[in-house]
């Protein structure tokens, strides 16, 4: 398999007809060897359009999924950036390549990572979740952003939303098959 192949018709049967429009995002997806992120027995399925699997019950998200996130972020050179589920590497290596300072950590260290007190110009959540909880929404400075997929009765929706008066609201893009983060499942409340 040619993966150069393979990353050029993703850009253009995938990514483009799904609204990811942002020249940064599309330069790094077009450069990012998406391949090298994946497990080795996957390599030749790092291009379709759906999660793969990763191991301990994570996966990668689509590439269509991942373009219209950071598309819809919009992230720019020299900006802050979060990543909470940080998985493979992929998403980190996308938002490096655009000039992005990157912290990845995983869901389980949002409230515990060694620099508790940094802020972030924007967070991308590396995998569908149910909840956001405050602690992670306080990590973004004022206007700041924040995009991955919310899960609501098992249908997951890309979202973005922005940071204002220590409040996060988020507006719904498109549903899409995005794999749970479930550390970020919603706390169950008691019913009859």
């Amino acid at each position: 398999m040619d993966h150069n192949v393979a990353r050029r018709a993703m850009i253009e049967r995938q990514l483009r007809p799904e609204a990811v429009t942002d020249g940064a995002v599309l330069a790094a997806m077009g450069s990012v060897a998406r391949e090298d992120h994946v497990p080795e027995e996957a390599r030749s399925f790092a291009y379709i359009d759906r999660p793969i699997a990763l191991g301990e019950g994570r996966s990668m998200m689509p590439p269509a999924a991942i373009g219209r996130l950071l598309s819809e972020l919009a992230p720019r050179p020299g900006e802050r950036a979060l990543v909470v589920g940080a998985g493979s590497g992929y998403s980190a290596a996308l938002l490096e390549s655009i000039g992005l300072d990157v912290t990845s950590i995983e869901g389980s260290d949002v409230g515990v990572e060694a620099s508790p007190d940094a802020r972030f110009d924007l967070i991308l959540l590396d995998g569908a979740v149910e909840h956001i909880p405050q602690p992670l929404i306080d990590r973004l400075v004022e206007g700041g952003r924040l995009a991955g997929a919310v899960r609501n009765r098992g249908v997951s929706s890309l979202a973005i939303g922005r940071a204002v008066a220590g409040r996060l609201g988020l507006r719904t893009i498109v549903n899409a098959d995005v794999a749970p983060l479930p550390q970020f499942d919603r706390p169950r409340a008691f019913t009859f």
